[in-house]
């Protein structure tokens, strides 16, 4: 019997989403104006903990609006993690702000923390904290500095809905949170991102900045006050949000199940290096699980991919180090910076499929061929 090709997610749709997108098209409630968004809204910054929830067309746009909702004069300085997707960088450029690159650790793939501190001058006005791939930054010692400097700090938690640090959901420690429900993460909208606030003023500002900051008078709707964008959710996408929501305690225990069978069959290889299975402070999510290859290794990253793809075997390689972007490159931007540790896994990682539509009998498959490779 042919093998089946095993792409890197295969997302899991429940009855509840059906159920509710069904009940958005009966009633033609189909555009952002629906009552489902709001729904939506209201209860996933519930889960996080937050007071306000603004809803929008994917992650990138919730950073972008996160940013711009903040006031910063131009040039001021934002910390990003050097290793994380480039919508990061892109969202602090669009507003015409400097980013300035912190580099990862090689325990846990997140930004460094003393690294973040060290990096902080009287130009620092923001910090963005992303999560990567299932492990939350070390929050605690970067906070206390931030509220001390009065440093605004902005939480991406696209990768790690769900997640807790030191038992406390990630996503609610920033001033704004952002999330993104695209197909690969815990829940997914198809496309579609979350801000989550308490702050009254950048819940405002972000739902005036989603929608082109229309005019609130009914006779002057078409007078426009600020630069803006058209990045809306669709009723239809929220609807399916409400129901992925209703199953998210299942989806993380079956995400660290995915996480656990892998772990546990690769972790005392010599030739890899994994992250973290768990710290003092988090158990990791495993929104995707990565591999990373050690340098004395004799097959390169890319040909383990190749070989992993003709046993039919989805892969992807992990971000690129900003500092080593093209369109960056060509900005000018970051000459001759050297982010060793987050050039280093751009260079050696990759992750294998996790989605949770995966099943065991597949992850035994990847996991004795990788094994079978890597000797």
């Amino acid at each position: 019997m042919k093998k089946k090709f095993i792409p890197v997610n295969v997302p899991k749709i429940f009855k509840n989403e059906k159920k509710f997108v069904t009940q958005a098209l009966k009633t033609n409630w189909i555009s952002s104006e629906g009552p489902f968004v709001r729904k939506f809204e209201k209860e996933f910054s519930d889960f996080n903990k937050k007071r306000y929830g603004v809803a929008v067309s994917n992650g990138t746009a919730a950073l972008e609006i996160a940013i711009k909702c903040l006031g910063l004069k131009k040039g001021s300085e934002v910390l990003i993690p050097a290793f994380s997707i480039i919508s990061t960088t892109n969202a602090v450029i669009k507003n015409n702000l400097k980013p300035v690159l912190v580099d990862c650790d090689l325990d846990t793939w997140n930004m460094n923390v003393n690294e973040t501190i060290k990096k902080i001058s009287k130009k620092t006005k923001a910090i963005i904290i992303t999560h990567i791939y299932g492990l939350p930054v070390d929050l605690n010692k970067i906070l206390k500095i931030a509220r001390k400097k009065k440093i605004i700090i902005i939480e991406d938690t696209a990768e790690v809905i769900g997640l807790k640090y030191n038992n406390k959901i990630c996503g609610s420690f920033g001033d704004i949170s952002t999330f993104s429900f695209y197909a690969n993460k815990h829940i997914t909208t198809g496309e579609g991102g979350m801000i989550c606030t308490n702050v009254k003023r950048y819940f405002e500002r972000s739902k005036s900045f989603r929608n082109l900051s229309f005019s609130k008078s009914y006779f002057d709707r078409f007078n426009h006050s600020e630069i803006s964008w058209n990045y809306r959710m669709s009723n239809l996408q929220a609807a399916m949000g409400c129901g992925q929501l209703k199953n998210i305690k299942w989806i993380i225990k079956r995400k660290r199940e995915i996480g656990n069978l892998y772990y546990k069959s690769l972790k005392n290889n010599k030739n890899i290096i994994l992250q973290k299975n768990s710290t003092k402070y988090a158990q990791n999510i495993y929104w995707v699980f990565g591999v990373l290859l050690k340098n004395n290794i004799a097959i390169s990253k890319k040909e383990m991919m190749k070989k992993l793809l003709r046993k039919k075997i989805g892969t992807r390689p992990f971000f690129l180090s900003m500092n080593k972007q093209k369109i960056y490159k060509k900005l000018g931007l970051f000459k001759n910076i050297k982010m060793p540790n987050s050039e280093y896994l751009s260079k050696n990682g990759f992750y294998l499929p996790s989605g949770i539509g995966i099943k065991n009998q597949e992850i035994n498959y990847i996991i004795k061929n990788l094994l079978k490779i890597l000797s």
